[in-house]
C-alpha cells in the first residue's frame, strides 16, 4: 500500500482510498481530497512534517499522521 507520505516531493499521483475513522476521515475529505483527486506533492518540511501539496488549485499542508491515512497510486 502507497500513501501520501512516502511520495516524494515533486510527484503527482492519485488518490485511491482513504483509510481512518469518522471525523478525521470527514475532515480529509472536506478539505478536496476525495477519491480519484490528483494531488502534487510541492515540499516535505526538513523533518517531514508537514507535507505542501497542491490539491484541486490550491495548497494545503498536511500533517504526517493525516497523509498516511491517504493511500495513492
Amino acid at each position: 500500500m502507497n500513501t501520501l507520505k512516502g511520495i516524494k516531493v515533486g510527484e503527482t499521483v492519485t488518490v485511491v482510498k482513504l483509510h481512518g475513522q469518522g471525523a478525521v476521515k470527514r475532515r480529509i475529505m472536506d478539505m478536496g481530497i476525495t477519491r480519484g483527486t490528483e494531488i502534487h506533492v510541492r515540499k516535505v518540511a526538513p523533518l517531514g512534517d508537514p507535507v505542501e501539496v497542491n490539491v484541486r488549485g490550491y495548497e494545503l499542508s498536511l500533517r504526517k499522521a493525516d497523509a498516511d491515512m491517504i493511500e495513492v497510486e
